[in-house]
């Protein structure tokens, strides 16, 4: 009787730390993505100023690395570690200046987690309501814990991943220049420009 006790113990803590993991998901997202709205909303800074705490505030969340080299697909293989670093600072910097297009359009709105699911056993996909203007948005954010602390991989705005939709874009500047992660740097500072 002891053991059988046992084994549906043992059977239920899978579930357990699933459920605890999607929380801590959850909770990242809940915790960390609003306080990225209060410093783009946060009318006592200059934008300049909003612009530099929201890039530094990103950069604690992202795997950043994890993301710029899944974008460069089999290209990643060919590439030098010098080219690699100019690229991955040169999508550091593209990536700022995306996330702030998409989040800068809203003024006083809040982020409403309303469920997660679960992709794997260290991959969430965190579903949240922007609600305070209009209609709410349906933003995703994909969450990974397989490390010392949750990590923001990919967001996704009415339905379109960010990094799947980067990816196709990156992909086509790369087989354009015969697989050159050079130009594809270029070609990142020279969109950041316009």
């Amino acid at each position: 009787m002891h053991r059988r006790h046992l084994l549906l113990g043992v059977a239920a803590l899978p579930l357990s730390f699933s459920a605890f993991a999607a929380n801590v998901a959850e909770d990242f997202v809940s915790e960390n993505i609003q306080a990225g709205f209060t410093i783009l909303n946060d009318q006592g800074l200059s934008l300049g100023e909003r612009r530099r705490r929201f890039a530094a505030f990103l950069l604690e969340l992202t795997d950043l690395r994890r993301v710029a080299l899944f974008l460069l697909g089999r290209y990643q293989a060919g590439a030098t570690p010098v080219d690699l670093d100019a690229y991955i600072a040169a999508y550091k910097d593209y990536l700022m200046a995306v996330y702030q297009s998409y989040f800068a359009r809203y003024s006083g709105e809040t982020l409403r987690v309303t469920t997660s699911r679960e992709r794997a056993s260290d991959d969430y996909v965190v579903s949240t309501n922007l609600v305070g203007g209009g209609e709410p948005t349906q933003i995703d954010f994909r969450v990974r814990t397989d490390g010392a602390k949750p990590v923001l991989v990919d967001v996704a705005v009415a339905g379109v991943w960010l990094a799947l939709a980067e990816r196709d874009q990156f992909l086509a500047v790369l087989a354009q220049n015969n697989g050159d992660i050079k130009a594809l740097t270029t070609h990142l500072r020279a969109i950041q420009t316009q």
